[in-house]
């Protein structure tokens, strides 16, 4: 799937502790030269049971307004919607996916809580099941680091890279391309990784890239490399697609890299604004 040229940024909205999430979207958006959508899943269980239903919906409208006044801190130009919907939040964000160019949300603290990330965590879910690129942010803000990507020769990898190439762009970044040997495998000629990078950075010269070929185990040194960084993306499942939703090294950056994690997915070979 390519996204639409006007396909906006997406963010749930559930509380005030999404906020800032919401400021996130809104720098992603605002880079991105694209609209916000702030999506509220309203509980029309919780609302039955509160002494007017008219109130719980008063307190949604208040929150996208609030809301709506933050990203406009970021970027008072930037077009911002706010939309009421029913259900599961996360089951909302997932449908509303398939026409987004991205979705933001927050890591529930899953950063800092060791091996003890379950699989329906939020996060997770919308990671594993999108249909585009999910953009997980962290309670801390990350260093004015490199943007840096993973890529392993597979084709979403380089998927993942010209993404990449634009989140520099619009951040005026420099980029980091790291490929990771594992011990065992024999191509480790450092001039494949220079090659796909300059391939897919020709729409982009004006971001400095450097490429790194590294042998060891590739979540952990992509876990290492991205404490330094202002943003980590990997594509979903890179050259393991036998192993489900995600894979191996895209749920070890989203488990335990310190920095905002961007898990490219849903994108078919047309360049990442549709042109």
């Amino acid at each position: 799937m390519a996204a639409a040229t006007d396909a906006a940024v997406l963010v749930g909205v559930g509380s005030e502790r999404n906020f800032p999430v919401v400021r996130v979207a809104a720098q992603e958006a605002a880079a991105r030269d694209r609209p916000l959508v702030l999506l509220h899943s309203f509980n029309w269980a919780a609302a039955l049971q509160a002494p007017s239903v008219a109130g719980p919906r008063v307190d949604a409208e208040a929150l996208l307004s609030h809301a709506t006044e933050i990203a406009h801190e970021i970027e008072p130009a930037l077009p911002v919607s706010g939309e009421i919907v029913e259900g599961d939040a996360v089951s909302a964000l997932i449908r509303r996916s398939e026409t987004a160019f991205l979705v933001t949300i927050g890591d529930g603290g899953m950063a800092d809580c060791g091996d003890c990330v379950p699989a329906d965590a939020p996060a997770v879910q919308l990671a594993a099941r999108a249909g585009c690129p999910v953009l997980v942010a962290r309670r801390e803000p990350p260093p004015l680091g490199p943007v840096l990507v993973g890529v392993d020769g597979s084709p979403s990898a380089e998927r993942a890279l010209r993404w990449a190439y634009e989140c520099a762009a619009g951040r005026q970044a420099r980029l980091i391309a790291v490929r990771v040997v594992e011990p065992g495998e024999e191509n480790d000629d450092p001039d494949l990784l220079a090659g796909i990078v300059a391939r897919c950075g020709r729409r982009h010269p004006e971001v400095a890239a450097e490429c790194h070929t590294i042998r060891g185990d590739p979540g952990t040194l992509l876990v290492e490399q991205s404490r330094s960084a202002q943003v980590a993306l990997v594509a979903a499942r890179g050259d393991e697609p036998w192993r489900g939703m995600l894979g191996a090294v895209s749920q070890a950056l989203l488990y335990h890299s310190p920095a905002p994690v961007i898990v490219v997915r849903g994108l078919d070979g047309t360049p990442v604004n549709g042109a």
